[in-house]
């Protein structure tokens, strides 16, 4: 790659996007932030704010076509912006799947599909896709996100093996609860039933409580940036406890890992 990198990262107003656009910038690179609204986003220093809505295809695509205007190039996209949502599958509307996987995993495809003419043209480029420790994990009332998850891991092992003809590599990212807004104030599901109550409370309160003890948005910041610019690796789990998960799936048998996930989640065994 370049010396001076030009980098986008899509959803910079807080958390882990947008500390992960400052350590972009202070490696050097030219970095792109994308928000929905850079009027109600403060400025960051050293990143250039570009209007985008990730759920909107001529969105991303103005956007990336700003991006090239002014930069010329894209060698690094992260793919960082998405949601959550916390509810039992039986409570979990199609709509409010299908707006999940907008989010989560149809804005993967639109940004991707976006800047891979350039970096076919290029013959080099990185694509990081933010996905979770749920990717390869279940989670209890929080089926819908896991899904979403699951279905980033398959995308990107997938679009790996189609891209590096190319020249141009895809990589996963992989961090267990971090410390942010969005992950403490999880939106819930609409149409709540009863007989969930107790349990969806219990992970709910769970969910919560891991991530005020969670590590800060830096850390998984500074795993994204290593994914980006060093070496190629299909998946990257930052130090500590998504690193630890990572450990147990492969090699515990599933008995185990089935009751501390249960405990995690404060469910007892019926």
């Amino acid at each position: 790659m370049h010396s001076s990198n030009v980098v986008i990262v899509t959803g910079v107003s807080s958390g882990i996007g947008r500390a992960t656009a400052e350590k972009f910038a202070n490696r050097g690179c030219r970095v792109f932030g994308t928000i929905r609204s850079i009027a109600r986003t403060s400025q960051l220093s050293g990143v250039e704010l570009v209007q985008m809505d990730v759920r909107d295809d001529a969105s991303v695509r103005n956007a990336v076509n700003t991006i090239i205007d002014r930069a010329g190039r894209i060698d690094v996209l992260v793919n960082n912006a998405g949601t959550t949502l916390i509810g039992g599958v039986e409570e979990t509307s199609v709509t409010e799947a299908a707006a999940l996987f907008n989010t989560n995993v149809f804005s993967i495809l639109r940004t991707t599909q976006a800047v891979l003419p350039y970096m076919r043209v290029q013959r080099h480029g990185r694509i990081v896709n933010v996905s979770s420790v749920l990717g390869f994990l279940p989670a209890p009332y929080m089926g819908l996100y896991a899904a979403s998850k699951h279905a980033v891991e398959g995308l990107t092992e997938t679009l790996d093996h189609e891209i590096r003809q190319f020249g141009i590599r895809a990589t996963l990212v992989e961090p267990s609860f971090t410390r942010t807004n969005l992950d403490v104030n999880a939106p819930q599901v609409c149409s709540k039933i009863a007989a969930y109550e107790r349990e969806r409370g219990l992970a709910s309160t769970a969910v919560v409580n891991s991530v005020r003890g969670a590590p800060l948005p830096d850390v998984v910041a500074n795993t994204i940036v290593e994914a980006s610019l060093g070496n190629w690796g299909m998946r990257f789990a930052p130090a500590g406890q998504a690193s630890l998960l990572r450990k147990l799936r492969r090699f515990m048998p599933a008995g185990p890992v089935d009751a501390s996930l249960r405990k995690t989640f404060g469910l007892r065994e019926p």
